[in-house]
């Protein structure tokens, strides 16, 4: 079996930590069991290889997010690349064409699909595992993951299963789905043994190319991804699965949990506050501040308080789930972001006039990390080394870098640099158009731009 983790969507209802390029599923809010601060894609990894399941498991992601993934889980994370971020049957159609047409595996393969950020205990996933065989021998189109509900929740979409009819492994036949019913409805699909939807799809991969091949729409990995915004932006529950006619579903009965809101997050978090902190006399109150100024709450109870270079938050618990739909109005850059380097924080954007833009940040690039041999069309950079030394290289003559040094990129000039010891600089940039897109990159590792270096 293969099992792909879909990391996708931005998780807006943990604004302003988690954003387009910081999801929610990378924020180190969460324990693992030597109590060191983890991620919600750290934590399952971790389980996926005490379970004897990495060899079978990919990520499937967008550009955005690889950087990440590599920081928090290594360099050798197989992934599958979405152009451009959709809604789950996109992803989950380009999954399956990718392990056709690039990993050349046949059609009985059976491939499960999971969120990539589902806090479950560990032998969920040697119920996981399971799915192939259920898919094997119940002939089934698919075989879904059920959790038994522990409360009449109105956040997540219920399984009813057809309690007569059961198959191999106790998997149930699937009779249809309710998506986020009200309170009242979902006591009465309690009492009819109703299962949550926790997102875990297993199939054959013959099966959904079928499905896409009756949809006209290739199973090439190449021409797939050349026609991906043709693709209808739907899930794959809609798309898929409620249209399917041979559904069944095994009920998993531990602790699952979706982390996809301040209010389930911090009931998993050991730590009532993160960052400059100060709680007086509040009870049930979480603090993350990522600001260097001092956050301090006095006399609150059930409130969630998180702070970032993107924004501040102050919600009651119960509530904070609101802020996805006030988060969908903004639709300014992120102002933090995690690369493969270091991270970086924006301190300042102005528009100057028309034609001129003034954007200055602070970068902090780890000891041994570079950044690409690139250069940009449309701005001019300035950079103040502020702390540590590195190895800076100007089109082509390599330079050593210290404190109090100051350097002058013009646009059209070839530049990169390595970190000796922690680099901390602070850049400027100025130009008619000042996105990340304006990066023309000649090469990505330090041992091949100092080739090119010697070979100028």
């Amino acid at each position: 079996m293969k099992l792909v983790l879909l990391s996708g969507g931005s998780g807006k209802r943990l604004w302003p930590l988690s954003n387009d390029v910081r999801s929610k599923q990378f924020l180190k809010l969460i324990r693992n069991g030597e109590s060191e601060p983890e991620s919600m894609v750290q934590r399952v990894w971790r389980q996926l290889a005490s379970n004897q399941c990495l060899d079978m498991a990919y990520i499937s992601t967008s550009q955005s997010q690889v950087d990440l993934i590599y920081n928090q889980l290594g360099p050798n994370v197989p992934l599958i690349l979405e152009p451009q971020k959709r809604d789950t049957f996109p992803t989950i159609a380009l999954i399956a064409s990718y392990l056709h047409s690039v990993e050349h595996l046949g059609p009985d393969e059976v491939v499960t699909v999971m969120p990539v950020d589902s806090f479950v205990e560990d032998h969920f996933f040697q119920k996981l595992k399971g799915l192939e065989r259920v898919i094997k021998e119940s002939g089934a189109d698919l075989a879904l993951m059920g959790v038994a509900p522990t409360y009449p929740s109105t956040k997540y979409g219920y399984i009813i299963p057809v309690q007569t009819k059961k198959g191999p492994q106790s998997c149930l036949q699937v009779e249809r789905f309710t998506e986020k019913p009200s309170v009242e409805a979902a006591n009465k699909l309690l009492a009819q043994g109703a299962l949550w939807n926790c997102g875990v799809f297993a199939f054959r991969l013959g099966y959904l190319l079928g499905e896409l091949q009756k949809k006209k729409l290739p199973v090439d990995y190449d021409e797939l991804v050349a026609r991906y915004l043709e693709l209808p932006k739907i899930s794959f529950d809609y798309e898929i699965v409620e249209k399917a006619k041979h559904v069944v579903v095994v009920p998993y009965e531990g602790d699952w949990k979706d982390l996809g809101t301040w209010n389930t997050l911090t009931e998993e978090m050991s730590d009532s506050s993160v960052g400059r902190v100060h709680l007086e006399e509040s009870a049930n109150t979480h603090v993350i501040n990522e600001l260097d100024l001092p956050i301090v709450t006095i006399g609150l109870s059930d409130v969630v308080v998180a702070a970032s270079p993107d924004g501040i938050l102050v919600a009651a618990k119960d509530k904070s789930h609101i802020v996805k739909d006030i988060a969908n109005y903004w639709s300014r850059r992120p102002m933090f972001e995690e690369r493969r380097w270091g991270w970086y924080h924006v301190l300042q954007f102005q528009k100057m006039n028309d034609k001129v833009e003034v954007l200055t940040k602070q970068l902090h690039l780890h000891a041994g990390k570079n950044l690409s041999y690139q250069y940009h069309h449309f701005r001019s950079e300035v950079w103040m080394i502020v702390e540590g030394e590195g190895d800076f290289v100007l089109n082509d003559r390599l330079l050593r870098v210290k404190p109090g040094d100051v350097v002058e990129i013009p646009a059209g000039a070839k530049h990169a640099i390595k970190a000796i010891s922690d680099l901390d600089i602070i850049e400027v940039q100025m130009g008619s158009k000042l996105v990340e897109d304006d990066i023309v990159r000649l090469g990505m590792s330090w041992h091949d731009i100092m080739e090119m270096v010697s070979e100028a």
